[in-house]
């Protein structure tokens, strides 16, 4: 991945920043997207420091013009683009019955359509580099995630539509890798929205048990780098993927069990 130009939206904590410090320690040129600018700065900072290549560009996900304005600055500052990762993300946690449809519509803009927009805007730069598009998922796109609806929809739909694009480039070199991380530590669950849509705060996992953000950059990079069509990580995700494929009405008890013990699992 030396010298590959690499773009990266949610970089600005988690998955998203592990990704950027990795592919940048690697050789690679980053331009990472968030809507904090401090962050976004303090990390190019860094990778500077270390004698990486990096740049960021303020993106909200949810807006169309700040989409295109992203591949726009990478392609001044760089020349090309040969990677994006859709990694921009947001969680939730409430009943359908009792989350308020703006949580459902706010998940669904940033996972989703912060994803469509995003690759409408880079793949024609891709289709010249014969690059990557990388969608990172969850194991929610996997498995419907009771407490999740807004959450796994989107993640299913995003699986839909970059697997869609797969095929619709099967003869133009552009890979596509859809990636499903099992719970990791990053701040998701701190910033995921409740039934009325304000932040949960608090994470109610315990995440020093959880695959780190690093670890699941790592994979993520050496996945693109062999051009993988699907990375599913951790023991618990593949155990889900092939029960859910095999005995998917063992699977609904499963993950209902496991979900309600949750702390303030709003399940019974």
């Amino acid at each position: 991945m030396q010298g590959k130009v690499v773009v990266i939206t949610g970089a600005s904590s988690g998955i998203g920043k592990a990704l950027a410090c990795h592919y940048a320690s690697k050789g690679s040129k980053v331009m990472l997207a968030a809507r904090s600018g401090d962050k976004l700065k303090e990390i190019c900072d860094d990778i500077k420091k270390s004698g990486g290549e990096a740049a960021y560009c303020i993106t909200d996900v949810t807006s169309e013009n700040d989409c295109k304005g992203l591949m726009i600055s990478a392609v001044e500052r760089y020349g090309k683009i040969d990677v994006l990762i859709n990694n921009a993300g947001i969680s939730m946690q409430a009943l359908f019955n009792d989350a308020e449809i703006k949580v459902i519509k706010s998940v669904m803009n940033i996972n989703f359509w912060g994803t469509v927009y995003c690759t409408k805007y880079a793949l024609p730069h891709i289709l010249k580099t014969k690059g990557s598009i990388v969608g990172v998922s969850s194991i929610a796109g996997l498995v419907g995630l009771p407490a999740r609806t807004g959450y796994s929809a989107s993640k299913f739909a995003m699986r839909g539509f970059l697997e869609t694009l797969r095929v619709e480039n099967l003869k133009t070199g552009v890979h596509v890798l859809m990636s499903y991380p099992g719970f990791t530590a990053s701040n998701i669950r701190n910033t995921a929205l409740t039934a009325d849509g304000s932040v949960q705060g608090e994470s109610p996992r315990d995440e020093g048990k959880m695959m780190t953000a690093e670890e699941v950059a790592a994979h993520i990079y050496n996945a693109v780098k062999k051009r993988k069509r699907t990375l599913i990580l951790t023991t618990e995700g593949k155990l889900t993927a092939y029960i859910s494929k095999f005995f998917p009405a063992l699977m609904d008890k499963l993950v209902y069990n496991h979900m309600a013990k949750e702390p303030d699992s709003p399940l019974k």
